[in-house]
């Protein structure tokens, strides 16, 4: 590499930089919660790159929280047992034996993440919605139909989690609560994800998933949005573009932003590094939606 290229480099470095100073003034001391999960979870690799960025996000003045899923390690665990999943209305039901495969999974994936974290310097304390009351769950119904121990949250205490930001620690939170009958429950991550970050007012709420951000046609890559207000993703609604997987995750986003989240980021987790690559530069890679008196960062 000659001189120049070398100085060339190291400026493109500094751009990058002067390019993050205002994202890092504006959510400085914010909290941003991050919902974990997808390939994410299970790729080697970009769980350690996952695991880099919020460290970074934390080292440089945010308040992350990390809400995590494990449906797919869940599944893994329970095949091995041999047991047959049972589906009602598309949806796994979790009956008594599954619940508790479920936790023990869940917190497996819990202290592993806390380990990583640690790993790179900074404390964490994994918890779940059981831990100081965090999330109080109602048993939620398919269509009117029992399909065991999944819960719908209903309130949230978000008293241990003020104390660990506080105290300088970052929350790593399975999705797990209790009932009014102290019964155990699993919860849905998105769900938990976005009750959490309503009861907490974060500045931000990021889901890392497997798709790119939302798209005005599926089948188009170039039709990807990559900033949408709440009116726009109404219509996008209301006029049959969103579907199948994308709808609830868009319905949820809405609702947070109607409750306090100032912005909510889909993202695609396969892409290195997508967290920061959302959040400090101009652009984005991936959809943000906002409020409708939100500025946007996007003018093109």
């Amino acid at each position: 590499m000659s001189e120049q290229q070398n100085m060339d480099e190291i400026l493109g470095k500094a751009q990058v930089l002067i390019e993050a100073l205002p994202y890092i003034q504006r959510f400085n001391r914010k909290i941003i919660v991050v919902k974990y999960g997808g390939s994410a979870m299970v790729d080697d690799h970009l769980k350690k790159q996952v695991i880099q960025d919020v460290t970074l996000l934390k080292l440089v003045g945010f308040k992350p929280i990390i809400v995590h899923g494990g449906g797919k390690e869940i599944s893994r665990w329970v095949a091995k047992t041999g047991m047959e999943p049972e589906f009602v209305n598309g949806l796994r039901k979790t009956d008594a034996a599954t619940m508790e495969i479920a936790e023990m999974v869940l917190n497996r994936v819990n202290k592993s993440l806390v380990q990583m974290v640690e790993e790179l310097g900074v404390l964490a304390v994994g918890v779940s919605g059981k831990d100081g009351g965090l999330l109080k769950v109602e048993k939620k119904l398919s269509n009117g139909q029992d399909i065991g121990y999944v819960g719908e949250v209903k309130a949230v205490n978000p008293k241990i989690l003020y104390d660990l930001l506080e105290k300088d620690f970052l929350p790593i939170i399975c999705p797990i609560g209790l009932d009014d009958n102290y019964d155990t429950y699993n919860i849905n991550a998105d769900d938990a994800a976005c009750a959490i970050a309503r009861a907490v007012s974060a500045e931000k709420l990021a889901f890392l998933t497997d798709i790119e951000g939302v798209y005005k046609d599926p089948g188009d890559k170039s039709t990807l949005i990559s900033e949408l207000t709440v009116s726009e993703a109404r219509k996008l609604i209301s006029d049959g573009f969103i579907g199948g997987g994308m709808l609830p995750k868009l319905n949820n986003c809405i609702e947070a932003i109607e409750n306090g989240v100032s912005r909510v980021h889909i993202l695609d987790g396969r892409i290195a590094h997508c967290l920061l690559l959302e959040i400090f530069t101009n652009r984005g890679i991936g959809t943000a939606i906002l409020g409708d008196e939100e500025s946007r960062f996007c003018t093109e």
